[in-house]
């Protein structure tokens, strides 16, 4: 089954880079939603506790990944957001 879980994880995946540039060049997160991100954040942390203490296989790399460019856009996103938010 590991192959199926990482197809998923791939495409699922593929959107942070495309989200994580989008936020930097425009240096504005509006239509942004922090709970969301932090819901993915936490999914993503709990495939890879499951990957590490129950199941670990090769896939726990690509969690890891998506939970990386994840956190990345939360930072991002926090930033921007206060930073927009003393400017105005």
């Amino acid at each position: 089954m590991g192959i199926f879980e990482a197809v998923m994880l791939f495409c699922f995946g593929a959107s942070w880079p495309l989200a994580i540039y989008k936020t930097y060049k425009s240096k504005n997160p509006v239509g942004k939603s922090l709970p969301f991100l932090y819901l993915v954040f936490v999914g993503y942390a709990s495939g890879i506790c499951h990957k590490y203490f129950i199941a670990c296989n090769w896939v726990i790399y690509l969690y890891i990944v998506n939970l990386l460019l994840v956190g990345i856009d939360i930072v991002l996103t926090k930033y921007y957001l206060s930073k927009n938010k003393k400017s105005t």
